[in-house]
Order: C-alpha cells, then sequence, then structure tokens
C-alpha cells in the first residue's frame, strides 16, 4: 500500500471515529426537551444499528465537501451524523425477513436477529426521525434557510423519489428482466440518492453559488454510480467473510445488475471511466479537490 493511499484511509478512519463519538453522544441515555422518557430496549437497538462500526463513506462526503467549499467543519460534522442516521434506518429495515432477510451485517448479527423485529421496525423508524431532529436541533449552528434546504433536500433523497421508492423497484424487479435504464434508474434511487445529498449537502451548508452546488450534486451522482458498481463486482466475486454480509445474493434472487447485462470487464472499464469523469467536474478546484479525488479512487477500488 502507498503512503498516499495509507494516509488517505487514515483520514477516512478519523473521520470515522469523530462521526461516530458524535452520534454516540446524539444516542446516550440523556432525555432531550419535550422528549417524555427514552425505552432502554428501543435504544439498545437503535445503537446495535447505528454504533456498528463501517467506513462512515457518506458522513466523510459531508465533512469533505464542507470542507473543500469553506464551511463550518462543526455542523459539518452534525449534518454527516444525520446522514447516518439515515443510512443506518435503511441497512436495519432492508435486513428483515420481508426485506432481503438478512442475518448478518458488518460481521455481526443484524438488529433483528439481535433485538427482534419488533424493535428493528421501531430503532428503524427511530432513527429516520433522528436525523431530522439533529439537523434542526439548536446545537446545529447554520441559519434556518440552510437547515430548511438540508431538510428537503435529504427528504427527498431519501424518500419515495430516492431511497425508499429505490428499494420498492428492488423488491418488484426480483425474477424480472430489466433493462439497462432500468436498472440504472433503481440504482441512482437506492443507492445513489444518498451519496448525491452527501456531496451536495457540503455546498448547501457553506452557502456556496448555484454553480457549486451543481458540481457537488453531478459528483455525488458519478461517485454513486461507481459505489454501486464496485458493490455488484464485490457481490460477484467476494465472499461473505471479507464483506461482514452475505454475498452472490443478487444472482440467487435473480436480480438483474449492470455487471450481468454487460459483463465484468464493461464493468472494470466503466468504473475507470466515472473517476475520471468525477475528477472533471472537480477541476476548476485544483488541488484542493484532491481529497475527494481520493475518494472516488477508493470507491471505484474498494475491497470490501
Amino acid at each position: 500500500m502507498s503512503d498516499h493511499s495509507t494516509s488517505f484511509e487514515a483520514r477516512l478512519k478519523a473521520r470515522a471515529t469523530a462521526v461516530e463519538t458524535c452520534l454516540s453522544g446524539i444516542l446516550g441515555e440523556t432525555i432531550q426537551a419535550d422528549e417524555i422518557a427514552r425505552p432502554a430496549p428501543l435504544l439498545a437497538a437503535m445503537r446495535h444499528g447505528l454504533l456498528n462500526g463501517g467506513k462512515r463513506l457518506r458522513p466523510f462526503l459531508v465533512i469533505e465537501s464542507t470542507a473543500l467549499l469553506g464551511g463550518d467543519p462543526e455542523a459539518a460534522l452534525r449534518i454527516a451524523a444525520a446522514l447516518e442516521c439515515v443510512h443506518s434506518y435503511s441497512l436495519v429495515h432492508d435486513d428483515l425477513p420481508a426485506m432481503d432477510d438478512d442475518d448478518l451485517r458488518r460481521g455481526q448479527p443484524t438488529v433483528h436477529v439481535a433485538h427482534g423485529e419488533a424493535n428493528a421496525i421501531l430503532a428503524g423508524d427511530s432513527l429516520l426521525t433522528l436525523a431530522f431532529d439533529i439537523i434542526a436541533a439548536p446545537e446545529t449552528n447554520l441559519p434556518d434557510r440552510q437547515k430548511t434546504e438540508l431538510v428537503l433536500a435529504l427528504a427527498r433523497a431519501s424518500g419515495i423519489g430516492g431511497m425508499a421508492g429505490g428499494q420498492a423497484l428492488d423488491l418488484a424487479a426480483e425474477g424480472c428482466v430489466l433493462d439497462e435504464a432500468g436498472i440504472t434508474t433503481l440504482q441512482a434511487m437506492k443507492t445513489g440518492a444518498l451519496i448525491r445529498f452527501a456531496c451536495e449537502a457540503g455546498a448547501i451548508i457553506s452557502a456556496g453559488s448555484a454553480d457549486d452546488r451543481r458540481l457537488m450534486r453531478q459528483y455525488g451522482e458519478t461517485i454513486g454510480l461507481a459505489f454501486q458498481l464496485a458493490d455488484d463486482l464485490l457481490d460477484l466475486t467476494a465472499d461473505a467473510e471479507t464483506m461482514g454480509k452475505a454475498t452472490g445474493k443478487d444472482a440467487a434472487r435473480g436480480k438483474g445488475t449492470l455487471i450481468s447485462l454487460r459483463g465484468q470487464d464493461w464493468a472494470e472499464n466503466r468504473l475507470v471511466a466515472l473517476v475520471a469523469d468525477a475528477a472533471g467536474l472537480l477541476r476548476s478546484f485544483g488541488t484542493r479537490a484532491s481529497i475527494l479525488n481520493e475518494t472516488a479512487r477508493f470507491i471505484a477500488n474498494r475491497d470490501h
């Protein structure tokens, strides 16, 4: 591993640690204003689903996009934490028997296995609403206008026209033959929408220009495509021990992917092109975009 790669992964780990610390504090036992109680079994299930490690890539993108545009790092950390609550809720619900029916997540029992299905459903519900609590809270030091923009953007990215809608399309696609446009739409919603938000959030936090917001949104869409393509490759080639979750699920359920349509060689070449596209979008930022350029390479080349 090169010194450059080691430095990037150290930065990724440091950001993940900061997000984990922030989340742990937010999801403590202290009752907040207007709360009546925090039931211990539900809190335990939420913590299981949220504080279980992982690369925290989406929060990393919020923090680094904000840093690129000169925004408030403390506000970025809070928005990063909010986004991770949404992402974690989606994983808790996706793992349920009615959805993907998984028993393993990041090498640990899934929330419904450890805490029961009812607590898993409630934990996901609570993590989703907690995300918007974090954005709106006084501790998130941003003007109301920016908070409103973040709430709207995250709601759109996570709801019927984004992640949740993509999951619905994914469930409906089992045993069906989707064409390339159908697969691309599904993946842009289920996976890409939150990644796009993570990058666009940096521009919102920083009160960036319309061009800044457009560029960050396009960068997020591009690396979102790369993320899903790399994920599909790993589902095809990696083992469950390396991934910390079941693999080969797409083929077993008859789900179409771009790899099943185009082949592995095409996918590997497409990843190279997407990394180049991402760098092109950020060219106007010069060397200040080096971390986000490295992030695109990391996403395309990750091994778990």
